[in-house]
């Protein structure tokens, strides 16, 4: 399998949790949005009680957790969002 650069984003409670806007990730072949996540709660304490991803963006475009990651993609977890 050969690896690929994608470029990880992060928002708001998850720039927080993370301690910068974005990272990037050496992966290989066939990662999806979704196992990026799960890599994620290994890697961040807080976010082990979230099984479930926010919305996921690839490339500026919303997508599901099953979209397989290529080279050069940028991936961004969007948490939900309070206000008034």
């Amino acid at each position: 399998m050969r690896a690929m650069k994608v470029r990880l984003l992060f928002f708001a409670v998850l720039r927080d949790i993370a301690g910068s806007d974005q990272q990037e990730l050496s992966l290989s072949d066939g990662v999806t949005a979704g196992d990026v996540w799960q890599s994620l709660r290994g890697t961040y304490a807080r976010l082990a009680d979230y099984t479930q991803p926010p919305m996921v963006a690839i490339n500026e475009e919303y997508a599901t957790p099953d979209a397989v990651l290529r080279d050069g993609d940028e991936l961004a977890f969007i948490p939900p969002v309070a206000g008034g």
